[in-house]
């Protein structure tokens, strides 16, 4: 069986099997409802009746690991981006909702009998801030985002999904950066200020390298958490700040036409984001704990990366700050909108997982509002990887239970063959 090597977030590469026999596959570009374009590819096999959406706001998800799993079991695949694929400088959880709605009424279109949303990671709680408000009178849906631009939602056909699966689906873009920055940081524009009394990188406070886990004091623990949203706070008023600035720059302009306004007004003040791997329960795994790895997402030494390049909200734009990284204004908040994600509902947690802790599923099981909700535990890294070298992946858990909960629910089309 032939198999490709699939990118899923920062240095991670996993295998991903060969597709099945008899799989016919099809791009196709969307409009939405703002008129922008997107574009998707949608897989099928003889007689699948049942069609299961992936999509990521960052990430191209084209050769996700779950795409042939889910074909082998009778199901068609719709993989699909947004606007802001590899290039999440802009990116506005509330544009990306029109791009998922965008895919949905085009499923509505082919006539499936069921169409299901699949959303891994980040893809969790893009999809359930679209559960909730496709599942929201137009009228009633949220108008404005963070920044205060119109959502154009009560205007959008937004088709509600008949299931949700969400696989180690983290708290939301900024919720996760909210726990992972480094509020250590006492100088915005200096990547290497610290105050050494909050370090999480410092043996003084704690701090202990791999193999060792690290051990912090819980009195650390809770002045470091809100210090993070301390300084979240700050990046917040920032990003308010220069929106402020380019709105009295664009009203001027149009009472004066002067060219130095309209410039004001045009120019992106782009914010940066320094050092944003410092989860203290990427290194000390007694915090939270689970089956995890020493490390973060990044790797095995985010001591190091945490003052690399590479990072969640290294650069946005204010408006995608709020939008998206902000962990006290973005919207795209998973357990915000679980209670009125009320299709029926899998959730698989990963139990090595470094971003959806045992204490997120916890958050998501007490607020599903769901009345068919299924939780499943299965072993396995965030992106899915195995927990020991050559061993099964979390993917392949993860299919079989998926499968499993489908086909309980939903017609399947005959099981097809794999290639020699």
């Amino acid at each position: 069986m032939t198999a490709n090597r699939t990118r899923l977030g920062a240095g991670r590469y996993l295998e991903t099997q060969a597709l099945p026999v008899g799989v016919t596959e099809s791009t196709h570009s969307l409009k939405t409802h703002d008129e922008v374009k997107v574009d998707g590819v949608l897989r099928t096999v003889p007689g699948a009746r049942t069609v299961v959406c992936i999509m990521h706001p960052r990430q191209d998800v084209t050769h996700h690991p779950l795409v042939p799993e889910l074909l082998a079991r009778g199901f068609a695949v719709w993989t699909q981006g947004t606007r802001s694929v590899n290039n999440d400088i802009a990116l506005l959880h509330e544009q990306a909702l029109l791009d998922v709605a965008a895919g949905q009424s085009f499923l509505r279109e082919r006539d499936f009998d069921a169409v299901l949303t699949l959303g891994h990671s980040g893809g969790g709680t893009l999809f359930a801030y679209y559960h909730e408000q496709a599942g929201t009178p137009s009228g009633a849906r949220l108008a404005a985002g963070p920044a205060g631009r119109p959502t154009l939602f009560a205007e959008a056909d937004m088709p509600v999904p008949d299931a949700a699966i969400f696989m180690a689906p983290h708290p939301g873009q900024g919720k996760l950066l909210l726990r992972m920055i480094d509020p250590s940081v006492v100088d915005e524009n200096d990547p290497l200020s610290v105050d050494p009394q909050l370090d999480p990188y410092s043996a003084a406070n704690g701090f202990r390298t791999a193999p060792q886990s690290s051990s912090y004091a819980s009195e650390f623990v809770t002045r470091y958490r809100q210090a993070q949203r301390d300084r979240v706070s700050r990046i917040d008023a920032c990003a308010r700040e220069r929106l402020d600035s380019v709105a009295t720059a664009q009203r001027n302009y149009e009472n004066t036409k002067n060219a130095a306004d309209r410039r004001r007004a045009l120019a992106p003040r782009v914010l940066t984001t320094y050092r944003t791997d410092a989860d203290l329960r990427g290194v000390d795994l007694s915090l939270d704990p689970n089956d995890r790895p020493y490390g973060s997402l990044f790797g095995r030494r985010p001591d190091l990366t945490n003052y690399g390049l590479v990072g969640f909200g290294r650069f946005a734009t204010p408006e995608a700050w709020l939008s998206t990284w902000s962990g006290l204004s973005s919207q795209a908040d998973l357990v915000r909108c679980m209670p009125n994600v009320t299709a029926p509902t899998l959730l698989i947690e990963l139990t090595g997982d470094q971003a959806c802790f045992p204490a997120d599923i916890d958050s998501i099981v007490a607020a599903h509002g769901a009345e068919d909700f299924t939780l499943a535990r299965v072993p396995g890294t965030h992106f899915g990887g195995p927990l020991v070298p050559g061993g099964p992946t979390g993917n392949q858990h993860a299919a079989s239970e998926i499968g499993t909960w489908l086909a309980e629910r939903f017609t399947a089309a005959p099981v097809v063959r794999w290639p020699r």
